[in-house]
């Protein structure tokens, strides 16, 4: 009968040692880690967030302006064509259809494919004193006066 040699069983013990430590260490991220993580996004996202929310009424803000200002040149082609802008009660939709006043010179399909509302989701206002026009917009609050996203945007407003 053989013993075991001291050195094997010594030598087989610390293999074995070593794999039960590899197999209950677990690899991963402890919760401090984590928190770390999860305070760093809100940080990031209390820097961003405004940022990105306020963006929506400047769009529509900057569209309103140059629809505007497309309708105004719009209504200076009409008034070449037929030597008067339409009157209030025509307004921007004489640009697309020609006015029950039907001037001769009304440029056929129009001078203007379509009549948008404006981003707020009204109709765009317009009044003809005789001689200048004013196309504008009471902003989001669709009331007259405001700041912010709810000021009036108007053809007498350049810049």
């Amino acid at each position: 009968m053989s013993l075991p040699l001291p050195s094997q069983s010594f030598s087989q013990s610390k293999i074995s040692n070593k794999a039960i430590r590899r197999k209950t260490t677990q690899s991963g991220f402890t919760l401090i880690e984590i928190m770390v993580v999860v305070v760093i996004i809100g940080i990031l996202a209390s820097v961003v967030v405004p940022r990105i929310m306020d963006n929506p009424d400047k769009a529509r803000t900057a569209k309103a302006k140059n629809d505007i200002r497309a309708l105004e040149s719009a209504m200076d082609l009409y008034r070449l064509d037929n030597y008067t802008y339409p009157s209030t009660d025509e307004g921007p939709a004489s640009l697309v259809n020609a006015p029950s006043s039907s001037p001769a010179n009304w440029k056929q399909g129009g001078y203007i494919k379509k009549l948008n509302n404006e981003p707020w989701g009204n109709d765009y206002l317009y009044d003809n004193d005789g001689g200048n026009i004013v196309i504008y917009t009471y902003g989001a609050d669709g009331a007259e006066g405001g700041e912010g996203p709810n000021s009036d945007i108007s053809t007498a407003d350049k810049d």
